[in-house]
């Protein structure tokens, strides 16, 4: 039996005490919230800690889970060779602790962005809509599938 692949990923939103939202703009996506790739032996706390902070230079507390997303489509990355796997996605809101704003390897820049101004600056479909989830907030954990190639397509959109 062949194990399964799947890139597990979190996102962190993270706001300040004004109400800012800071986001990192990225070679192939843009400006996005930051977040990544957890790494093998890794939690998803620490991992998402450590994306932040390598991305923006930010230090922060994970305070609460507020999405969890599938990417369920398979796609070639931006080389056009590799395989990109199914994605899960875990959306978590963040509070600054400390550090101080730069870039990354990742990230030509970084920022923080009025609540109600951050979407105008994200143009990824995806990233929009993990967004406004966040914007939407209740309480209760959104659930979305969606695929994001050949075009974005959001396949089921529930709370759980």
């Amino acid at each position: 039996m062949a194990m399964p692949t799947h890139i597990v990923a979190v996102g962190g939103i993270v706001e300040d005490e004004h109400g800012n939202i800071l986001l990192v703009k990225t070679q192939h996506d843009g400006w996005v919230f930051p977040g990544g790739q957890v790494e093998v032996g890794e939690n998803l706390i620490d991992a998402l800690s450590r994306e932040i902070k390598e991305e923006s230079g930010i230090d922060v507390i994970v305070t609460q889970l507020i999405g969890v997303y599938s990417n369920t489509a398979t796609h070639k990355w931006h080389d056009g060779v590799t395989d990109v796997p199914t994605k899960v996605m875990l959306d978590y809101v963040c509070k600054p602790v400390g550090g101080q704003l730069c870039t990354s390897e990742e990230t030509s820049e970084s920022c923080w962005v009025a609540k109600n101004q951050v979407l105008d600056h994200i143009t990824e479909q995806a990233i929009r809509t993990r967004y406004q989830a966040y914007l939407d907030f209740s309480g209760k954990i959104a659930y979305m599938d969606y695929v994001t190639k050949p075009e974005f397509e959001v396949k089921l959109n529930r709370t759980i």
